[in-house]
C-alpha cells in the first residue's frame, strides 16, 4: 500500500490554452459574482462557461491543460526517438521501440487476442485448487493482481527497510462501496458492468449464453471479494494496515494456501514475515477459493486477464473497454486518439527513460534553485506556525518542529535513474512490450522484500503534473511536469507563484502533519510523539475539517466523504494558509507590490490559488471521485479552506453572514 499524498488525483491527460491561463486574466472572472458569495466562480466563471470538456475527457481544468502541454514535448520526443538508429538498449532506442510497436494499428489489428491466447490456455487447464493458487501466482508476475496484490513495501515501523506486504484487492469496479450500495445509480452500474463482461467474452469467441452466465459469476464472485474489503476511507488508517504475520501465522490464517509455494513462485527467498494489510479479506477470499466453484474461479481468472490485457489488444477490444471504464464511469465521449494513450503508456512504464529527455528540454538548471528558495521560505513559515500554536504544549512542539526539519525535498527529477537496459524491445508487438516492460517493474519491487529503502527512488515521473508527500519517506517531491506555468511561472509576480505553487509546497508539508502523516515520526516510522492532550486537541480540529467537506455535494447530489476526504482538505487548508504567510514574509524589506487591475497583492495571492483549480468535469466522473477519491471536487479545494481564513475575508471585505465567511463556532482551523 502506498502512503503517498498527492495534491492532484484525477488526471486524465494546447500550447495556447496553457498561455491563457498561465497568467493573471480578468477576463476569466465572473464579476457578476461577488467574491464573497463564491470566490471560486469570481475568478473563474467566465473560463468555466466558455471551456467546454473535449469529448476524450471526463474533466478539463489547469493541471489537465499543463499535462497536455508536456504531451506535445512527450510525443516530439517519442516521435524523434522513433525514427531514430539509436544502439541497442539505449534509452531513446528503448522508448523509440515502445511506441512505434503502440501506433502501429495494422499490427495491433492483425494480432487480435493472439497475445493472450496462451494465458487462456493455461487457465483452461487448471483442475484444482493447487493449480489455481499456482496460476495466481504466475498472473501477478505478469502484472494481472487477481484477488490480491503483493508486493514489498516499506515497513510501516521500521522505515528503513522493506518487507512483503499481502494488500486486498480482486474488484474491477473501482472499490468495495460500487458493489454494496443499493441506490439506484449503483444498481445501474452494477448492471452495466455485467453487460461489459459479457461483451468482452463474446469478444473472445463464447456463445452469448455462456457469456452472460460468465459474467454473471465475475459479478458474484467479485461482490463477495467487496464484502470481506475495507471501503477507502477505512483504507486511510496506517495503523490498521499494520499487521505483520511469520510463515506461520499466515498458514494458520489461510491453512491450505500454499504461500511457500506462491512466494518462490514470485522470486523471494527466505521470507520469514509478511505484513498482511487487511487480514479479514484474506481470511475471506481465502474461504472463496475453497468454497466457490472451481469452473467460476477459472471464468474469474479470464476475465481478469482480458480485463488487464483489452488496452492493448485490438479495437474492438479497445473500445468495448472504453464504453464503459470511460463513457459509463466517468462520462468521457470518445477516445483519445492512439497517439496519446501511447505517450501515456511510454510514460507509464518507461517514465525514467522519457524524463531523461523531457528535462533537458523543459527544466532549465535555475529552476530547482528557484524551488529551493520557497521551499525555505514555506518550512520557515511553517516553523513559526508551530511555535505561535495556542492550542499544542511545548513537548509536541518540540517533537513537530524535529520532524518538520527532518524533512527532505525532491525537485525536477531523481538524482539516479531506473536502468532498462534489460529489456530488449521490438516493433512487432506492443502488447509484448509492455508486458516486458511491467514485468521488468514487478521485478524490480518485488526483488526489495527483505532490502534497505533505497530513499533516492521517485514514484512519480519528471513530466507528471503533480507532487507529492511520502510519509515513510517523509519527502517531499516536485516533478519538473508541475513547475512550469500557472503553477510557477518565472513571468508572474510573487502573489501569483504563491497563491499558486507556494500553496501546493505548503499543501505538501501539510500533509506531514494531516491525520495520517501525523502519525508517523522524523524518520518516517508510524509511532505516536504526540501527548494524547495534543492529539485529541488535533482530531477535535480534524473533525471540524471532516464535518465541512462532508457537507459538500456533488452535481447529482452525493454528499463527499469527509473521512475519505480529510487529509486532502486539511493539506488544503494547511498549504494555502502557511502559503500566505510566507507570501507576506517575502514582501518585508521589499516596496509594496503595485495593484495590477485593481486587485492587491493580497486579493492576487487568493486569485492565484483558485486559478490553479479551475475545473470543468462531468457529472460522471464528479459521482466517481466522490465515491473512492480522497480529493474533494475542485470548487470545494478553493471556496472550503478560503471561507476558513480570517485573512482572505479581510482581503476582500467579507462580513459576517456571507457565504465564504463560515460563523466563528464553526470555522475550522488545524494548522
Amino acid at each position: 500500500m502506498s502512503w503517498l499524498r498527492i495534491v492532484f488525483a484525477v488526471i486524465l491527460t494546447s500550447t495556447t490554452a496553457a498561455q491563457n491561463s498561465s497568467r493573471f486574466n480578468v477576463k476569466r472572472m465572473d464579476t457578476t459574482c461577488k467574491p464573497c458569495d463564491d470566490f471560486y466562480q469570481f475568478v473563474n466563471g467566465t473560463w468555466l462557461k466558455e471551456t467546454q470538456i473535449p469529448p476524450a475527457y471526463s474533466s478539463w481544468g489547469t493541471f489537465q491543460i499543463r499535462t497536455e502541454d508536456n504531451l506535445m514535448v512527450l510525443r516530439e520526443i517519442l516521435e524523434d526517438a522513433a525514427k531514430s538508429d539509436a544502439a541497442p538498449r539505449k534509452n531513446e532506442q528503448t522508448i523509440g521501440s515502445f511506441y512505434a510497436s503502440c501506433v502501429d494499428e495494422p499490427r495491433i489489428e492483425a494480432l487480435g487476442s493472439r497475445p493472450i491466447a496462451g494465458d487462456l490456455v493455461r487457465i483452461d487447464r487448471i483442475n484444482d485448487l493447487k493449480g489455481l493458487q499456482e496460476e495466481i501466482a504466475r498472473l501477478h508476475g505478469l502484472g494481472i493482481p487477481a484477488v490480491f496484490y503483493f508486493g514489498a513495501s516499506q515497513d510501516l515501523k521500521n522505515s528503513a527497510q522493506n518487507i512483503a506486504q499481502v494488500f486486498q484487492g480482486g474488484l474491477s469496479l473501482p472499490n468495495r462501496d460500487y458493489y454494496t450500495k443499493t441506490d439506484d445509480k449503483s444498481k445501474q452500474t452494477r448492471a452495466d458492468f455485467v453487460k461489459h463482461v459479457a461483451r468482452m467474452f463474446e469478444l473472445l469467441g463464447d456463445a452469448p449464453e455462456k457469456a452472460s452466465k460468465g459474467a454473471d459469476a465475475i459479478l458474484r464472485l467479485e461482490s463477495q471479494l467487496a464484502e470481506v474489503s475495507k471501503a477507502p476511507a477505512e483504507l486511510r488508517d496506517p495503523a490498521a494496515q499494520d499487521n505483520k504475520r511469520s510463515m506461520a501465522q499466515l498458514r494458520t490464517l489461510t491453512p491450505e494456501f500454499s504461500w511457500t509455494s506462491y512466494v518462490s513462485a514470485r522470486g523471494v527467498q527466505q521470507l520469514t514475515e509478511i505484513n498482511v494489510a487487511q487480514p479479514k479479506f484474506l481470511e475471506g477470499a481465502y474461504r472463496l477459493l475453497k468454497s466457490e466453484p472451481l469452473a467460476d474461479w477459472k471464468t474469474y481468472l479470464r476475465w481478469q486477464v482480458i480485463r488487464n490485457a483489452a488496452p492493448r489488444l485490438s479495437s474492438k477490444f479497445v473500445n468495448e473497454n472504453f464504453d464503459f471504464y470511460g463513457r459509463a464511469l466517468t462520462g468521457t465521449k470518445e477516445l483519445l486518439p492512439r497517439w496519446r494513450r501511447c505517450v501515456a503508456a511510454t510514460d507509464r512504464l518507461l517514465g525514467d527513460a522519457l524524463g531523461q529527455a523531457y528535462v533537458a528540454k523543459q527544466f532549465p538548471p535555475d529552476a530547482r534553485a528557484r524551488m529551493d528558495a520557497m521551499i525555505d521560505n514555506l518550512l520557515r513559515a511553517f516553523r513559526e506556525r508551530f511555535q505561535s500554536l495556542d492550542w499544542m504544549s511545548d513537548t509536541t512542539k518540540q517533537q513537530a518542529l524535529l520532524k518538520l526539519e527532518a524533512f527532505t525535498r525532491k525537485i525536477g527529477y531523481p538524482g539516479k535513474w531506473k536502468d532498462y537496459s534489460s529489456l530488449r524491445l521490438s516493433r512487432d508487438s506492443y502488447f509484448t512490450n509492455y508486458r516486458q516492460g511491467d514485468m521488468l517493474e514487478i521485478k524490480r519491487n518485488i526483488a526489495k522484500v527483505g532490502k534497505p529503502v533505497d530513499k533516492t527512488e521517485w514514484v512519480m515521473t519528471p513530466p507528471t503534473v503533480n507532487a507529492y508527500y511520502n510519509p515513510p519517506n517523509n519527502e517531499i517531491v516536485f516533478p519538473a511536469g508541475i513547475l512550469q506555468p500557472p503553477f510557477f511561472d518565472a513571468q508572474a509576480d510573487d502573489a501569483l507563484n504563491y497563491g499558486a505553487i507556494g500553496a501546493v509546497i505548503g499543501h505538501e508539508v501539510t500533509h506531514g502533519f494531516d491525520d495520517q502523516g501525523s502519525q508517523f515520526d522524523p524518520q518516517g516510522n508510524l509511532r505516536t510523539w504526540w501527548t494524547p492532550e495534543d492529539r485529541n486537541k488535533f482530531m477535535t480540529r480534524a473533525d471540524c475539517v471532516s464535518e465541512q467537506f462532508g457537507s459538500y455535494q456533488t452535481s447529482d447530489g452525493l454528499n463527499l466523504n469527509g473521512k475519505l476526504v480529510l487529509g486532502e482538505s486539511i493539506a488544503d487548508l494547511g498549504g494555502v494558509t502557511i502559503a500566505y504567510q510566507a507570501f507576506l514574509k517575502s514582501m518585508e524589506g521589499k516596496p509594496r507590490p503595485s495593484n495590477i487591475d485593481g486587485f492587491t497583492p493580497e486579493q492576487r495571492f487568493f486569485i492565484g490559488w483558485a486559478t490553479a483549480w479551475a475545473n470543468n468535469q462531468r457529472v460522471e466522473s464528479e459521482r466517481q471521485q466522490a465515491l473512492g477519491d480522497g480529493h474533494p471536487l475542485s470548487r470545494y479545494r478553493v471556496n472550503g479552506p478560503l471561507s476558513n481564513l480570517a485573512p482572505f475575508a479581510a482581503a476582500f471585505g467579507c462580513k459576517a453572514g456571507q457565504p465564504m465567511v463560515r460563523p466563528p463556532e464553526r470555522r475550522c482551523q488545524v494548522w
